[in-house]
């Protein structure tokens, strides 16, 4: 911008050939007038011109303008001017006059590249703040899908393992349903064996094992005759025992194809096993023998010695503790007896209340189960911890009216 004519002249016929559109103005007004209606990168102006100097319009155009470039013409007189404009019109250099051509090319050049690059930056800065936002919130969305996609998994995998322990539950029920007067012996043997090993301080996987091992350890029992399994071990001809020592093997092989099942499945094998070697299948002794199997030993002679399976007289509690105690590094591990003996004290110390029993024309929805739902027939309806809605309250009315018989439902205490 320039009042002279001449030097505007001079200038378009400079900057045309090299590709730049060149607008003119002939006073600083009409210079700022322009920069309202036209987009301009870089702004050349003399700082002789009448009304307001360079120095003035510059300052008015970095104020209005800002990102433009602003290049002052200037001849050796006017250095305290120049000074003036340098700090108003922050100018990016100022150009002496009369001016070399292929100086105020590069000067233009030069001033244009770092303003690109200026802007450049600015856009990817503003680009990588905006995808920073973008990932932030992404990262935050994400987030809370996770945690609330684990707890659905959480979930499912909560229900699926109820519903397996149900499901083993419910599988042992039916093969106690051919034990008579024996039944829930298969419940009994987990609930105290689970009890023994988180004594001997199991792993929570280990104790899981023995407890599905307990539910299950007569599982290979299914195929033998009934006339056998009425009768007491001690009572057995030599082949008959030949037949009932397989009964482990038969259970382990059943159970094997389950992924889940395969430590269980072991114990079982196992579970006939004695400390002195002198057990069955595999005539393993002392440490050899799984320590699962070791717990399922000691809990499930405890309860056939009650029961009159391993002799026709049925023993008292205590014998059968004395029994065992008697047989502890003999026939039992006696770290295991040890922990038995523990758990049997404190059971038998620390009673707890007697659970509330109720049938079905009590239940109220929203009550959980103190126990196994059993029929007298020994078939298990609904498993511990169930918590009862009106569909099922419904349907255990139903079977109470169609069986004539009334259930006796342990339910837990009412939290308060």
């Amino acid at each position: 911008m320039d009042d002279e004519a001449n030097i505007l002249s001079a200038l378009r016929r400079l900057f045309r050939p090299h590709g730049y559109t060149v607008h003119v103005a002939n006073s600083g007004a009409e210079g700022l007038e322009l920069l309202g209606r036209e987009h301009v990168d870089l702004i050349i102006s003399d700082m002789r011109m009448p009304v307001m100097d360079g120095a003035a319009f510059l300052a008015e155009a970095r104020k209005r303008h800002p990102d433009t470039v602003r290049l002052l013409l200037t001849g050796y007189a006017d250095m305290e001017s120049t000074v003036a404009a340098i700090n108003s019109g922050q100018i990016t250099r100022y150009i002496s006059k009369p001016w070399n051509d292929q100086d105020v090319l590069l000067t233009v050049r030069e001033a244009l590249e770092r303003q690109a690059l200026t802007r450049e930056k600015a856009r990817l800065e503003a680009l990588t703040q905006k995808q920073n936002d973008e990932l932030k919130s992404l990262n935050a969305s994400l987030e809370q899908k996770v945690e609330a996609r684990t707890a659905e998994l959480k979930s499912a995998h909560e229900k699926l393992k109820q519903n397996f322990l149900t499901s083993i539950r419910v599988f042992s029920n039916l093969i106690e349903l051919r034990e008579g007067s024996n039944a829930g012996h298969a419940k009994r043997v987990a609930d105290l064996a689970r009890k023994v090993a988180v004594r001997l301080n199991f792993a929570p996987a280990e104790v899981q094992d023995v407890m599905l091992a307990g539910l299950l350890h007569d599982i290979g029992k299914i195929g033998l005759p009934d006339d056998l399994l009425a009768k007491p071990v001690s009572h057995m001809t030599g082949d008959e025992l030949g037949v009932m020592r397989k009964h482990p093997i038969t259970g382990q092989a059943a159970l094997m194809g389950l992924e889940n099942m395969r430590g269980a499945a072991t114990l079982i094998r196992s579970h006939h096993e004695r400390w002195d070697g002198q057990g069955y299948p595999d005539h393993l002794s002392g440490l050899a023998i799984p320590y699962g199997a070791r717990v399922i030993a000691v809990v499930n002679d405890y309860d056939d010695m009650q029961s009159g399976t391993l002799s026709p007289r049925k023993l008292k509690p205590a014998e059968a503790i004395a029994l065992i105690q008697q047989n502890r590094g003999k026939r039992y591990c006696p770290q295991v007896v040890d922990a038995f003996l523990d758990v049997i004290g404190s059971s038998t110390e620390n009673m707890p209340p007697p659970m509330n029993e109720v049938t079905a024309t009590s239940l109220r929805p929203g009550m959980v189960l103190a126990r196994d739902l059993v029929t007298r027939d020994g078939v298990m309806l609904l498993a511990a911890d169930f918590v009862l809605d009106e569909n099922l309250i419904r349907q255990l009315r139903e079977l109470e009216a169609s069986e004539g018989v009334r259930l006796k439902i342990a339910i837990q205490p009412e939290r308060r």
